[in-house]
């Protein structure tokens, strides 16, 4: 299971919220590049980047801060946060992103994602699948769709997605565990490679995940909180590899 410690941009700053709600910023780091380069010095391989001024804003907005940590680590990227155009698409990867994750256009325009899917295929667009009472959520979060998460996944894998990152936005920011449930079910109702997200407290969340059979776990506030330390990551990552 692939450890994916994530950095949330408002402002050129590396944020936090809680359940996807912008007046509960916290800043984290002025220097989301010094971030990054700390989890490639703790043998952290993958990142994941979120642009959340571009998700309020329905266009990329934080790209020049994806080039920086692109071109100053190794680190392989999955970026999102309001892609809803080619163009971009095009900014994203020109920028270095190793996979881009589109949820708002998989809803409202899934002729414009399915296209993204053929012209970059399955390895390189990941379905962002958020939820809340397990019904999609979109444009940052502020808004629901009458879709089923589980029906969302099963109908995009049909399409050829196969890279899935769930969130379940009721557990995002609250230190309260992940939604193992959900997540079991499209285990057992799908073949994606699913990346969980949402509600990681402490390092044992991340052993049921693996267990589960999870393909990837994205970390944020249990790591920016102490709850999770690196020391800890860095001895999962050998004890599972």
């Amino acid at each position: 299971m692939r450890i994916i410690p994530a950095i949330d941009i408002i402002d050129g700053k590396c944020v936090r919220l809680s359940k996807g709600d912008y007046d509960t910023k916290k800043v984290y780091s002025e220097n989301p590049l010094e971030i990054a380069k700390a989890f490639e010095d703790n043998g952290i391989n993958f990142l994941h980047v979120v642009d959340l001024d571009g998700a309020k804003a329905q266009q990329i907005i934080n790209h020049k801060i994806l080039e920086q940590i692109c071109s100053k680590t190794n680190l392989k990227i999955d970026f999102g946060g309001g892609l809803k155009s080619d163009e971009d698409l095009k900014i994203a990867f020109e920028s270095g992103a190793n996979q881009i994750t589109g949820g708002s256009i998989a809803v409202k325009q899934p002729e414009v994602f399915k296209g993204w899917l053929q012209k970059y295929g399955s390895d390189k667009i990941i379905l962002g699948a958020d939820c809340r009472d397990r019904k999609i959520a979109t444009n940052g979060w502020t808004e629901s769709a009458d879709v089923d998460v589980v029906d969302f996944i099963l109908d995009y894998e049909k399409e050829g997605a196969s890279y899935v990152i769930c969130t379940d936005i009721s557990k995002d920011g609250m230190l309260a565990g992940t939604s193992n449930e959900l997540y079991s079910e499209i285990i057992q109702k799908s073949k994606v490679k699913l990346i969980a997200s949402g509600g990681v407290s402490c390092i044992q969340d991340l052993y049921l995940l693996h267990e589960m059979g999870c393909e990837g776990a994205i970390i944020g506030k249990a790591f920016y909180e102490g709850k999770i330390t690196m020391k800890q990551l860095t001895e999962f990552i050998n004890e599972i590899a």
